[in-house]
């Protein structure tokens, strides 16, 4: 096989890389601003038996896991300094979905870390 075609070959194969590189990322980045009560977000659960909805949560909300295996967590920012949780349990006839309500800038060529430094430094405690 001929040189510029194997170099082609790899052009393109670097570029389809790529973009799936650039989703990725930019999935990281915005699962990270949510992590951070950054997007405003609307969560549903139904009931897929009868189609109803079941319950509505509206906010800058994170989810989770729960402790169980068919469990979620849904942490919303209510104020400064001020979290509501909430622990769901999921069936094989209760679903949710997570919908983002606003866009939020996220970019494909660099990735987020946030770092808390009350969360690393202990709590002590003076008696």
């Amino acid at each position: 096989m001929p040189r510029f075609l194997l170099a082609a070959l790899a052009g393109l194969a670097l570029t389809a890389l790529g973009a799936c590189n650039d989703a990725h990322r930019v999935s990281e980045n915005l699962s990270t601003a949510a992590d951070n009560f950054k997007v405003n977000r609307r969560i549903i659960f139904v009931n897929g038996v009868t189609n109803d909805y079941m319950l509505t949560i509206e906010g800058l909300c994170a989810l989770g896991k729960g402790s169980e295996t068919n469990s979620v967590t849904v942490t919303c920012k209510t104020g400064p300094g001020a979290y509501k949780k909430h622990y769901l349990g999921i069936s094989d006839n209760v679903t949710f979905f997570a919908e983002q309500i606003d866009a939020v800038a996220a970019s494909p060529y660099f990735y987020r870390v946030i770092l808390k430094p009350l969360a690393i430094l202990p709590s002590i405690e003076v008696k």
